[in-house]
């Protein structure tokens, strides 16, 4: 479980998504929910690319990473086979929960940004517990965990 490039973390990542007749309302834009779905594929593939993947985190750990917190912007509707850029990139760091910056374009137009924090959890008590530190090492290069 160990990340092959830690100093990727401390840059965004990209994941590009199509827009499916199944993300869209009834006039084909994309369904104002549909947006955090996206996002969660975002946190979930920039895991991934840091070296964590969260069913082998929970397997192997005990932690999961649950939404805390969550704030949106909608500036402009995505529509039905838009392709679409997710940044993601990880704007605060604490001891048992961290934040995340994402963003949604279409080509260079910004159509949503998100704010999310997620809580470090542990499945068997249900509690907050500390961030393990290979990924807080991972997430924030350079400093002691």
């Amino acid at each position: 479980m160990l990340p092959t490039d830690p100093a990727a973390a401390i840059t965004p990542e990209s994941l590009m998504v199509r827009v499916y007749y199944e993300d869209t309302d009834a006039a084909g834009v994309v369904y104002y929910a549909n947006y955090w779905r996206f996002c969660e594929r975002g946190r979930t593939e920039w895991l991934r690319r840091q070296g964590f993947d969260q069913q082998q985190l929970m397997d192997e750990t005990g932690i999961a990473f649950v939404v805390r917190r969550v704030e949106g912007d909608y500036h402009r509707p995505a529509r039905l086979d838009d392709t679409l850029q997710i940044l993601t990139s990880v704007s605060t760091l604490k001891r048992a929960s961290l934040s995340f910056s994402q963003k949604i374009f279409r080509d260079a137009e910004l159509l949503f940004e998100a704010a999310v924090s997620v809580a470090c959890l542990d499945t068997k008590r249900n509690r907050a517990v500390a961030i393990p530190d290979i990924i807080r090492k991972t997430l924030n290069p350079g400093q002691p965990g």
